[in-house]
């Protein structure tokens, strides 16, 4: 134990963690909170999976995390291993969404992971807060048909450094969605990436939605992916995402909807309009194919239109006045879909 608490004094990424759980959600969390630790996740796998990938780890395995049936099979995989520590059974994680419920469960284990390294310093340990600046505003961008092309000449004419971080749902095929973060990223300094696992937003950030699961925003800036497929026609679906922004984040937050077709985005307006979130759109006459806009601006609720650069103008003077004018602290709620 003392090698294992001078190494995590001098560098806890090098302490290799192996997850073993068989529900779902139970491996998100325990994943989750091993990252937010700093410590190095090695894997996270079902029993029935670790029987094929035991072999490929290179080394052994420091902590072994389980919380599936340790029978004799299992037993015996550990043993080999040779860990410093081992934790067998743990409470039920809350669903990452129900962020108080959440934050206790993750508390708890920080409490035992801190025990099992003799590392008091570990429960207040949060890697999060160390990634990127801190955003303070969340646009949330919904594209279809003629999207990438808007989308892009919008990311060309905003600045990474403003303190917002930018979530984009696209209506696309599974084979067009892995070229989306290629084609934004080229030449600008804006970094967009697949949400392929759960995360935190950050500034200079244009995190993509999946179009096979769905995501749910907390109060923290956390994008928790859900193993369940989009409802309805849409996927992903840009009004439920609004809706669920919009509940969360309120004023500090505004909705661009860029060329597309159909209506989708348009179910819950009168919501957003109440939480006080912004709407604009592209210039359906600029669009490749302008019902989508169109539909959010004969709502009513919309209040400015313009090119993608206008687009991008509108918002960084936006953001600029309101640092000038708005002194209140930031807080939020979380909304459950």
């Amino acid at each position: 134990m003392g090698n294992i608490r001078t190494l995590a004094l001098q560098d806890k990424s090098k302490i290799k963690v192996l997850v073993v759980a068989d529900n779902h959600q139970q491996r998100m969390a325990f994943s989750d909170t091993v990252r937010s630790c700093g410590l190095h996740l090695v894997g996270c796998v079902t029993a029935a999976q670790l029987k094929d990938k035991l072999v490929g780890y290179e080394s052994a395995i420091d902590i072994w995390l389980i919380d599936s049936d340790y029978d004799e099979h299992l037993a015996t995989m550990t043993s080999a291993s040779n860990p410093v520590a081992m934790l067998v059974g743990f409470s039920k994680a809350p669903y990452l969404n129900e962020a108080q419920q959440y934050a206790k469960w993750q508390r708890k284990l920080k409490r035992k992971l801190a025990q099992m390294l003799d590392l008091p310093t570990l429960i207040d340990t949060s890697v999060y807060k160390e990634e990127g600046s801190e955003w303070r505003y969340v646009v949330f961008l919904g594209a279809s048909m003629g999207g990438p092309s808007a989308v892009k000449e919008f990311l060309d004419h905003l600045s990474p450094a403003l303190p917002i971080s930018i979530l984009l749902a696209h209506h696309f095929n599974q084979t067009m969605m892995t070229t989306l973060p290629r084609i934004l990223n080229r030449h600008n300094n804006w970094h967009c990436q697949m949400i392929t696992s759960s995360q935190r937003m950050r500034t200079g950030q244009c995190l993509i939605v999946p179009i096979d699961k769905q995501i749910v925003c907390d109060s923290t800036g956390r994008i928790i992916l859900l193993d369940q497929a989009w409802a309805g026609d849409y996927k992903p679906a840009i009004g439920q995402i609004l809706k669920n922004t919009s509940d969360v984040y309120g004023s500090d937050l505004i909705n661009i909807i860029f060329s597309g077709m159909g209506n989708d985005g348009s179910q819950y307006l009168d919501l957003i309009q109440d939480n006080d979130s912004q709407l604009w759109a592209q210039d359906p006459s600029l669009s490749t194919c302008p019902s989508q806009p169109q539909a959010i601006i004969d709502s009513g609720y919309c209040t400015f239109i313009g090119s993608p650069q206008a687009l991008a103008d509108k918002l960084t003077n936006y953001i600029a006045d309101k640092a000038a004018n708005d002194t209140t602290p930031h807080s939020f709620i979380v909304s459950d879909l």
